[in-house]
């Protein structure tokens, strides 16, 4: 396709395939930290999910506490929305080198959600004590296990707690070091 026209299209596609990726991605957490199972945005993102991951759970075990059929489903919708917008854009990949941009974009995606998901809970932490969202508790469910072990090594000092920036910062460096900034 020319330029402006692709380039649109290709923005299309890959907005929709992030945000279905999110809404997968964001099943697989809540699944692991086991959060509650009635809470209307959790319900959401069964409803949204489920059409592809109940099949493909009857073929796929979990491990454990994660949905091993959504993480395949995962990478597999992201290997095909690398090849479709390459496509758009006028490149070629092969399916090999789709699964490994695939797979470092689950990474980034992975790593700036939990970034947005801490900043979110700092901000609650600050005005947050009067809202009544089902939202609220499905942020600090699933930022829990990443802020926990930070907060058992760094006590607060002063009441500040300053396990959120250092998980940050964490955050960061683990997105230059495999190069996913």
């Amino acid at each position: 396709m020319g330029g402006s026209v692709g380039n649109a299209f290709a923005f299309l596609i890959e907005t929709l395939f992030s945000l279905y990726l999110t809404a997968l991605m964001l099943r697989v957490l809540l699944e692991a930290v086991g959060a509650d199972y009635y809470n209307p945005v959790c319900q959401i993102l069964l409803k949204v999910t489920d059409p592809l991951v109940a099949p493909l759970s009857k073929l796929i075990p979990r491990i454990g506490r994660f949905n091993t059929a959504a993480v395949v489903a995962m990478i597999v919708i992201q290997t095909i929305a690398v090849i479709v917008v390459s496509a758009i854009s006028g490149y070629s990949v092969d399916p090999l080198q789709a699964l490994v941009i695939g797979l470092f974009r689950l990474v980034r995606m992975l790593l700036v959600m939990y970034m947005v998901l801490i900043i979110a809970e700092v901000i609650l932490s600050w005005v947050g004590g009067a809202m009544r969202h089902p939202i609220i508790p499905v942020i600090y469910q699933l930022t829990r296990p990443v802020l926990a072990p930070i907060r058992r090594v760094v006590p607060s000092i002063g009441g500040l707690d300053l396990s959120p920036l250092i998980a940050i910062i964490g955050i960061q460096f683990l997105m230059i070091l495999i190069g996913v900034r």
